[in-house]
């Protein structure tokens, strides 16, 4: 085994009343990939931070190698003093570090480097701090959600390039799929504590689930045994009074035990509050299209949405997910077409930005909409601390505002009020952002038991799978171009579908092509020779380009390995230019044989 890059040992850390840290630990050898789990509020964050040196713990062992680099992927990265997101992200790198490495992440994130911080969204903050920290390739890497606000494409690629790193890995996310794909071994931070799962988390949540049988049961056991001994105080025969007193303290010592557990952090229990039955037709949409300046958001698109479908809206970030879903729901007005909406609709929304908060307000107020203690649900009238308490909020949290609250007790929040007012539609709009897993699996049921109607933004490739009647998403999906298709099921569904579609048209191509020279005419095949293809026009004239671009990253290598010293200084850098150099140049040499062999035909034709 290899020793450790980065050990934390039994860390303490109270910040008054209950510990939120009471002997955790976390031990990262080269290579790992953890994923670290637990309850909103459990401590996760926190002690991702203490690893990353940003906070002191106030007891415990902190150990990372000396020679070790660490990089840490906040949740609101500081721009300030950097002109550029490209000088942002170079300034993440050490010396010796590949500067072009920013501009490849920067490139399959979706910026140019020239955009200016003070003006990035959530999510390009979040992808510039990403490519910050990727590129230096650091041998530890601590990334605290790093899929919030990514589009799908964007956090399939996130996968891959986590997949393949070298660096060692502990990262926090919400994103069930994601963590199945990346980690290899799991910590579960759960009452202060932690306990080491050396699987990824698909295993997690059954190994939980015995962990929580087995405390159980020794509770069940502790409780008998302590019956047991008071029934031997109070009836069993008289011995030395020395004994009695040893057998009394142990008595005091397990009922203290017993009444000092405290168990796993309750589950959220709540449900809908009933609404007047829709309308069996909720939403009738007829050829409706919205062009922005020259560019078209909704083609002519058509659906009919019936009482109890739930539907997923799914494409990258920008291609015009939300205004789709603010027409469907009358927010927004189509250029062209017809909508529709039913009868009898309540409808609740939970949006993606949170909008809907004042953190300036108390929960108790924001619950009750300042109506005094008391709000109505299903017709039954509840105190706010009781009801609070069914989504995990303790009772002195009623006049705390909204500003201290987490990430994922805000959303916890929203839910709550959602949850207590009468909907039969229910609009949800990134629902899963900053929930915890246990959480998360209460608003699928929800949403999969809800006797309403459902549309959501979403993704969570696990949260659409497990949800949704039908899937909303872009006809292009690398390049949408307002086109929109419906198809059944969740997002895996969506994914076979295209597969099978595409492998139909390319059947068809070649059944097309083969019946080509025995049904046209002489002259329609001399035509047909007489013509480049469209494919053939495209890359004839844009093979050149890629060209310069391999010959142009060739140039890049060959300059920084003509350094006498890179080789014994870093041996490791210098074998690897020379594996991409000898990869760019057969990229390189089969670019110019295919363009070779397309000019000679083009003049072929044309002669």
């Amino acid at each position: 085994m290899a020793p450790p890059i980065l050990k934390l040992d039994d860390i303490f850390l109270s910040f008054g009343g209950t510990p939120l840290l009471a002997g955790a630990a976390l031990q990262v050898e080269p290579g790992d990939k953890i994923c670290l789990v637990g309850r909103n509020g459990s401590g996760k964050s926190t002690l991702l931070k203490i690893a990353a040196g940003l906070v002191e713990a106030q007891s415990g062992e902190v150990f990372r190698h000396p020679s070790a680099t660490v990089r840490y992927l906040e949740q609101a990265p500081d721009f300030a003093g950097f002109q550029t997101v490209q000088a942002y992200a170079e300034a993440g790198l050490g010396p010796g570090d590949d500067h072009y490495r920013v501009t490849y992440l920067l490139s399959h994130l979706g910026l140019t480097g020239e955009e200016d911080p003070k003006n990035l969204s959530g999510g390009e903050a979040r992808r510039a701090a990403l490519a910050r920290v990727l590129a230096p390739e650091p041998d530890i890497l601590l990334l605290d959600e790093p899929t919030n606000h990514l589009d799908l494409p964007t956090i399939e690629w996130l996968e891959g390039e986590l997949q393949k790193s070298r660096s060692a890995l502990v990262l926090i996310s919400h994103d069930r799929r994601f963590l199945e794909k990346v980690s290899t071994a799991t910590v579960w931070l759960d009452r202060g504590t932690s306990r080491r799962l050396d699987r990824g988390f698909a295993h997690f949540e059954a190994w939980r689930d015995q962990v929580l049988e087995a405390e159980e049961l020794e509770q069940h056991k502790l409780g008998k045994a302590i019956e047991r001994e008071e029934h031997w105080l109070r009836y069993g025969v008289t011995a030395r009074r020395k004994r009695n007193m040893r057998r009394l303290g142990e008595l005091q010592t397990m009922r203290s035990q017993y009444r000092g557990h405290k168990g796993p952090q309750g589950t959220v229990q709540a449900t809908v509050s009933d609404a007047q039955e829709s309308g069996k037709l909720v939403i009738e949409a007829d050829k409706i299209t919205k062009t922005f300046g020259d560019r078209a958001i909704v083609a002519p698109f058509s659906i009919r949405v019936h009482r109890g479908d739930c539907i997923g809206l799914v494409g990258p970030n920008g291609a015009g997910k939300t205004t789709l879903l603010k027409m469907l729901t009358g927010q927004l007005a189509p250029d062209t077409g017809t909508i529709k909406l039913g009868t009898n609709l309540e409808i609740a929304t939970l949006d993606q930005k949170r909008e809907d908060l004042n953190p300036d307000e108390t929960l108790a107020h924001y619950l009750t909409d300042g109506r005094g203690e008391n709000l109505l649900v299903n017709g039954e009238q509840r105190h706010v601390t009781g009801y609070m308490k069914e989504f995990l909020f303790q009772p002195e949290q009623a006049r705390t505002p909204i500003r201290n609250l987490s990430g994922g007790e805000r959303a916890r929040l929203m839910l709550a009020r959602i949850m207590s007012r009468p909907a039969n539609l229910l609009i949800l709009d990134e629902p899963t952002n900053d929930l915890d897993i246990e959480t998360l699996d209460l608003l699928q049921e929800i949403v999969a038991g809800f006797p309403g109607t459902v549309i959501l933004v979403s993704h969570d490739r696990d949260f659409l799978d497990r949800t949704v009647t039908s899937t909303i998403a872009p006809a292009v999906p690398d390049a949408p171009d307002g086109r929109w298709i419906e198809y059944a099921g969740g997002y895996s569904d969506m994914l076979a579908q295209r597969k099978g579609a595409a492998e139909e048209r390319r059947k068809a191509e070649k059944a097309s092509e083969r019946s080509k020279p025995q049904e046209a005419a002489p002259t329609e095949t001399v035509k047909a020779k007489g013509k480049l293809s469209y494919k053939q026009k495209f890359a004839l004239e844009n093979l050149p380009k890629e060209m310069a671009k391999a010959e142009a990253e060739i140039a890049k290598r060959e300059e920084r390995m003509a350094d006498p010293s890179l080789f014994t200084k870093d041996p490791t850098t210098f074998h690897k230019l020379a594996a991409e150099m000898e990869k760019l140049r057969n990229s390189l040499t089969k670019m110019e044989e295919e363009w070779l062999e397309l000019e000679m035909l083009r003049e072929e034709l044309e002669g």
